[in-house]
């Protein structure tokens, strides 16, 4: 039998261009975002300018982690407390995790079987909520049609936070992912498309929005700093009433993030190319079931997922221990106890319990792989022939 012996979790070494931007960051010790020398420029702000350049977005602010992008988007909406806010059932723990931190309610919407939000579900939950915000999680990198879904959310006054952690460089119908709803938060952690161990971005056309969430994320007064933001103008009457909840990016992790930025559209032709071989040797097997990737759907294949319809829960353990067994790590949404990164509805005690029939029918067979860069092609095929090995056998 065959054996994969990659490693599912190894990232591919920083490219020398941010070895050499960490190093001269680190000679001159000015890691605050803030602390500059007279006439420069900080790496925080000139990384910023650059990720709403790539995004098309009017305004960017970088901060620690996508956790924090997606609690400051939140803030910036200035809800009451204990509003309904819509999200995605079939997510991770810090969507929903977001929305209950800032002291609003997590209401789920249902999943379908290509792993996008209902949009059925979704009037029906505008309409039963009366909720007016959608943290709208594009999860493992699947778009909904996104055209269709700000229809609904437009038409109900629905405010849409896209939570782009999967889908860095994706787009749908050509408008980039974050650029539909009315604020895009991503994240630079170690396992996303760009690796600075934990940080995120905000991005949003919206001067108001985005100088509130400038003043959350620590600027002080010093927001003049900032270049890929709105006028003082702006500013003006939120820097009396805005609070300070510090979260920024430092100019360490700005100086490592640029040069992959920069690299990003290679390092996607280079996932899509794993996730599309990986596809094609799974696309024929017998009982596995790939979700559908619309024309519309530019992707970024740095993970797949299939499902095993039918298959009771012990069959699947078995199959994910067998896999396991010859070195293929799978992950299973429909395990009755979180694991790592992966967990369900079921297991998030801090938002209401809610019945969510149609995610649960699909969680309980659905299987989760990343697709690391430090694969190659043929690794991906391997891993799809002993994937169907696996099959064929259980």
């Amino acid at each position: 039998m065959e054996i994969f012996t990659g490693n599912f979790t190894q990232q591919e070494p920083l490219p020398r261009a941010a070895l050499d931007a960490a190093l001269a960051v680190l000679g001159h010790g000015r890691l605050h975002r803030y602390n500059v020398a007279p006439g420069e420029i900080a790496e925080t702000a000139l990384l910023e300018e650059e990720f709403a350049a790539f995004t098309g977005a009017r305004y960017c602010l970088a901060v620690a982690s996508g956790g924090y992008a997606l609690a400051c988007a939140l803030r910036t909406l200035d809800l009451a407390p204990g509003s309904v806010v819509l999200t995605n059932a079939f997510t991770l723990a810090p969507v929903p995790g977001a929305i209950a931190s800032v002291g609003l309610v997590p209401a789920y919407v249902e999943v379908t079987e290509d792993l996008t939000i209902d949009l059925k579900d979704l009037a029906a939950k505008i309409d039963t909520t009366g909720a007016r915000v959608l943290m709208l999680s594009h999860m493992r990198g699947h778009l909904a049609d996104m055209e269709a879904l700000m229809a609904i959310c437009d038409a109900a006054g629905v405010r849409v936070i896209e939570d782009c952690a999967h889908t860095m460089g994706a787009s749908w119908a050509g408008t980039a992912s974050g650029r539909h709803g009315v604020i895009g938060c991503y994240s630079t952690q170690t396992y996303k498309h760009m690796n600075s161990g934990e940080g995120g971005f905000l991005v949003s056309d919206d001067a108001d929005l985005m100088a509130r969430a400038i003043l959350l994320s620590g600027s002080y007064m010093l927001y003049p700093r900032h270049r890929a933001a709105p006028s003082a103008e702006a500013f003006e009457a939120a820097r009396w009433t805005t609070p300070n909840i510090s979260g920024r990016m430092d100019n360490l992790r700005a100086a490592i993030l640029r040069p992959q930025l920069a690299d990003l559209p290679r390092q996607i032709a280079r996932w899509n190319a794993l996730y599309q071989t990986a596809e094609r040797g799974l696309a024929e097997t017998p009982g596995i079931q790939l979700p559908h990737r619309p024309q519309a759907e530019a992707y970024v294949g740095s993970s797949i997922q299939f499902r095993l319809p039918g298959w009771p829960p012990a069959r699947i353990q078995s199959f994910v221990a067998a896999c396991a067994a010859r070195g293929v790590e799978l992950k299973w949404f429909g395990a009755p106890e979180p694991v790592a990164f992966t967990s369900t509805h079921h297991s998030w005690h801090y938002a209401p319990a809610q019945a969510m029939p149609e995610t649960d029918r699909i969680l309980s067979t659905l299987l989760d792989m990343r697709l690391p860069l430090t694969f190659s092609t043929e690794d991906a095929a391997q891993i799809a022939r002993i994937i169907t090995d696996e099959v064929s056998r259980a």
